[in-house]
């Protein structure tokens, strides 16, 4: 008996076949959306990191304040620290020399915040930003509180006193400003 002969096989074609396409884009994960609207380039690229899901949109002049920040807060931690009696008498207008030590940790503390400062400078992660940010803010807020209260309780508000005060006010809104710009999810176009 003769074999019966197969019809020839027929190669498909991925190119021009839409559904064979369509599956292997999802199977891919090459232009699906997920749940925040975002299109995925790849699986590869999300597995290996490079998801544009995390990409900052940064506000303008987000990284000149986080320069300034670390500046200023290094600046004064090193003021502090070296010059105590200086820095308390700049404030209060009155003799430090009794609250040396206390002035010293306070430059340590601050020393501290600068090298998270300084470190959120150089990264590009969203939330890392934001809580520097917050942490800057909250910071501001306390010093202008515990600046303030010693001010009105001895009725004497001196021009260097007054002029830290202005100045932990505007930081205040400027870090808040950034903290809730860079928390603020991209228009879609």
């Amino acid at each position: 008996m003769a074999a019966k002969q197969q019809p020839p096989l027929m190669k498909k074609h991925s190119q021009t076949d839409l559904v064979s396409r369509l599956k292997t884009r999802k199977v891919l994960g090459v232009g699906g959306e997920d749940d925040d609207g975002e299109i995925h380039r790849s699986k590869i690229s999300q597995v290996l990191g490079n998801e544009m899901k995390f990409a900052l949109r940064e506000p303008l002049g987000l990284r000149l304040w986080q320069l300034v920040s670390a500046v200023m807060f290094s600046v004064v931690a090193v003021m502090a620290l070296i010059f105590p009696e200086r820095l308390y008498d700049a404030v209060f207008d009155e003799d430090g020399s009794s609250s040396k030590t206390s002035v010293r940790l306070y430059g340590g503390a601050l020393l501290s915040i600068s090298l998270i400062m300084w470190n959120a400078l150089y990264t590009a992660e969203k939330i890392i930003i934001r809580w520097t940010l917050l942490t800057e803010a909250c910071y501001f807020a306390v010093q202008f509180l515990v600046t303030t209260i010693p001010l009105f309780e001895s009725g004497a508000l001196s021009q260097g006193a007054t002029l830290l005060l202005s100045s932990r006010g505007l930081f205040i809104l400027i870090s808040v400003y950034y903290y809730y710009q860079v928390g603020r999810k991209p228009k879609k176009a």
